[in-house]
């Protein structure tokens, strides 16, 4: 085995995900902290705009993990019967690689709050037409094929 695959076997695999809570035209986004550390993100989104995701658990389903995430870090409760599946992208940074689901909720209970002040300090309600700048770019693939109508793009 060379040195080279064996530093590819080293490096980060998984899966994860984002929900696209959409109310009226408009996303919710949250801002990941300035600190790389604070912003807890094997692909480096610190002072980037995210929506509601993360990282599946072993054993766990995509629609449990993106309500486990999404009442987490908004204490929002999505609908995950009604969740429908928008994206599908291939994410890689030097350290890491993830396939991101996208997941469109438009059914969901409550009003977001900063549950993990640590990585994220706000949420906010943009338009699809008006979104902030940096995105978190698996967030903003997500987005981008959602409004594109298209599923996966490679």
């Amino acid at each position: 085995m060379t040195d080279e695959s064996n530093e590819v076997r080293k490096k980060k695999m998984g899966v994860g995900f984002g929900v696209m809570v959409l109310k009226e035209g408009k996303v919710l986004l949250g801002h990941r902290h300035e600190d790389a550390e604070k912003a807890s993100s094997l692909m480096h989104g610190e002072g980037t705009w995210t929506m509601p995701g993360g990282k599946l658990d072993f054993g766990e389903g995509f629609e449990e993990g993106a309500f486990r995430e999404a009442l987490e870090e908004t204490g929002i409760k999505i609908n995950k019967e009604k969740l429908k599946v928008v994206s599908v992208t291939n994410d890689v940074v030097s350290d890491a690689h993830f396939v991101t689901i996208g997941f469109l909720c438009e059914d969901f209970e409550g009003e977001a709050k900063v549950m993990e002040p640590d990585e994220i300090t706000e949420w906010r309600w943009f338009s699809l037409n008006d979104l902030p700048r940096p995105l978190f770019f698996p967030s903003e693939k997500v987005l981008k094929n959602y409004l594109a109508g298209t599923v996966y793009k490679h």
